[in-house]
């Protein structure tokens, strides 16, 4: 029995985020939305999210201003930090969330794209924690901040 997680990238591959965007964001909610590979690092993944008026919310005075609706920044969020997760262990491991708290700070301006960053900053065997930011051009001026984790449902991460 192999010490390696499982995964379904080929052995001696590690997880390339920019690659793997290309290939989640095309299909399911992810697609739909429109989210898209904005950049990378070690433990780190920035996805991007295009303002589209198909994505305002409505209610509570937002509808018509235009300002995205807070679910399609949660989803941006959530598949940021969940890739966040794969770069730091080098492997997809599937994985499902466990908690993922988000603050909003302020409104997303209308027609800004929204710029989520997520940050895996510690992995244990099963449990990884997580934490990021989304903001439509200026990082020190935060839409929202999230915190969470996963847990491997079908292995280790390390």
């Amino acid at each position: 029995m192999s010490d390696r997680p499982p995964s379904i990238l080929p052995p001696g591959t590690r997880f390339d985020p920019s690659l793997a965007a290309r290939m989640m964001t095309r299909h399911g909610h992810g697609g739909w939305l429109g989210i898209r590979y904005h950049d990378h690092g070690e433990d780190w993944v920035e996805l991007a999210l295009p303002w589209r008026e198909d994505l305002v919310g409505i209610g509570a005075g937002t509808g018509d201003m235009g300002v995205l609706a807070s679910g399609p920044i949660i989803s941006l969020m959530d598949n940021a930090t969940s890739m966040s997760v794969w770069t730091k262990s080098g492997n997809f491991v599937p994985h499902a969330t466990l908690d993922l708290r988000v603050d909003y700070m302020r409104a997303a301006t209308p027609g800004q794209t929204v710029i989520g960053r997520g940050e895996c900053y510690k992995l244990t065997r099963t449990i990884s924690f997580i934490r990021g930011v989304a903001h439509d051009g200026d990082p020190a001026d935060p839409v929202a901040h999230v915190i969470g984790t996963f847990m491997a449902t079908h292995g280790p991460y390390l």
